[in-house]
């Protein structure tokens, strides 16, 4: 009787006072040097690029101590990285270099715990993709092979992979949520997740359906709109269909946005209110 007591108190509570359950939080990607007016903006998230910041290719242990230094005092936590192997580091095809793929990755891994990184996304279109003429279920299993072993590595500093969707016109190989989840199931790795990038999938005509497909997969998401790669709010996407499908999975990470910026001082703020009020409305 007590149970049934205190359950009708919540739900009546809840009702009167508007609770809504946990959201997703937003995040944009950009260079940790832009924290102070991601901050005064309202972001509180910021995904760094791999490449500029954690990549032992291109920035040396020096850099990287300078650069550490800065995410440690900036306002807006670093919580992932994108732009995860360069070009040259191939995935799939008739030469593959697993020890340097490896030691690259056992690097930024390192180089990703000691700045207090979540996740980091595996996008790299050109390391993943099928040459003309290579026979593409070779390529799939030379994925699988190695990208277990990258996320092997990654699990040493417990970050995540989180492998991101990429539309027909970036690359050739895994152009969905639904194709990520097959991959996702092959590796079969806990390190290793997914990321639902929005904009990819809008450009591929994806469902939101398969976002609730790999719910239990999913942990990162990017988004901007379908039409130039557009801020949210740019040319008015409705996001809610595949909001509410992150909502009914219990989605609650960082969905960030993934454009191009000419004038931040004035399209932070519209993107910001835009995308926080559809994030509201869908998880209402």
């Amino acid at each position: 009787m007590l149970k049934l007591f205190i359950a009708f108190f919540v739900c009546i509570l809840t009702t009167t006072i508007g609770f809504s359950q946990p959201k997703a939080h937003l995040s944009i990607n950009t260079d940790i040097a832009n924290d102070s007016i991601l901050y005064r903006t309202g972001f509180r998230f910021v995904e760094e690029a791999v490449s500029r910041s954690f990549s032992p290719i291109n920035v040396s242990d020096s850099a990287f101590a300078i650069k550490l230094k800065q995410i440690k005092a900036a306002k807006c936590k670093v919580i992932a990285a994108n732009s995860f192997l360069p070009g040259h580091l191939k995935l799939v095809g008739p030469v593959i270099n697993e020890a340097a793929v490896l030691g690259y990755v056992d690097t930024v891994m390192r180089r990703a715990a000691t700045a207090g990184l979540k996740v980091v996304v595996l996008g790299s279109g050109a390391a993943r993709q099928i040459p003309e003429g290579f026979d593409r279920d070779t390529a799939k299993k030379q994925f699988v092979i190695i990208v277990r072993k990258m996320a092997e590595v990654a699990a040493k500093y417990r970050i995540p992979i989180a492998m991101e969707n990429l539309n027909k016109g970036e690359c050739n190989f895994i152009n969905s949520v639904a194709e990520g989840l097959e991959i996702a199931r092959l590796i079969n790795h806990p390190n290793f997740k997914l990321t639902a990038d929005i904009y990819h999938m809008l450009r591929e005509n994806e469902p939101a359906s398969s976002i609730i497909d790999a719910r239990e997969y999913i942990i990162h998401c990017h988004i901007a709109e379908n039409k130039e790669r557009g801020y949210p709010g740019k040319f008015g996407e409705d996001f809610r269909p595949y909001l509410k499908a992150l909502r009914s999975i219990g989605f609650t990470g960082v969905l960030s946005m993934e454009c191009p910026w000419k004038d931040m001082k004035t399209e932070l703020p519209v993107a910001f209110k835009y995308l926080q009020q559809q994030l509201d409305e869908a998880y209402q």
